[in-house]
């Protein structure tokens, strides 16, 4: 299928992230809550956006931010406080004022995938609330290779 702006099926390059699961996100079960996954689904992503050179500072600049729309969340496995954790994310798709991005929770001993999601993400303008069309720069920083 060829790929237009109004519809780009490209996948960005990978971003991977290191971190520890904290004791404080441990639940009644003894893993890790739902509830640190979805905040490392967007923790993942913030990072992502910092690392291509978009940052909170930028969004402000251009007056529009990302939204989460929707979370699509499959848990495979279970993780544990203290555990050395990889996510690695990367954008599956854009279209118009709407982007599909991927996430993986990977645990760093094996690299077995623990939790897998689909996040819609929305640009909406920080004055209106309403969606904005993703410019080709803000896509294109995703593309370029990490500053």
């Amino acid at each position: 299928m060829k790929s237009t702006r109004e519809d780009t099926y490209n996948p960005s390059p990978e971003f991977r992230m290191r971190m520890v699961a904290s004791e404080d996100d441990v639940d009644q079960l003894g893993h890790i809550s739902n509830i640190a996954y979805v905040r490392w689904i967007q923790d993942v992503a913030v990072s992502h956006s910092d690392a291509v050179g978009f940052t909170q500072a930028d969004y402000e600049r251009v007056g529009a931010i990302f939204v989460v729309r929707k979370h699509t969340i499959e848990y495979l496995q279970s993780a544990f406080g203290s555990e050395e954790l990889i996510l690695c994310t990367h954008i599956a798709w854009w279209r118009a004022a709407v982007t599909e991005r991927r996430t993986q929770v990977l645990r760093a001993s094996d690299e077995s995938v623990l939790v897998e999601a689909a996040t819609l993400w929305a640009l909406v303008s920080t004055t209106s609330g309403r969606p904005r069309r993703i410019s080709p720069e803000l896509e294109a920083a995703f593309y370029s290779p990490s500053r």
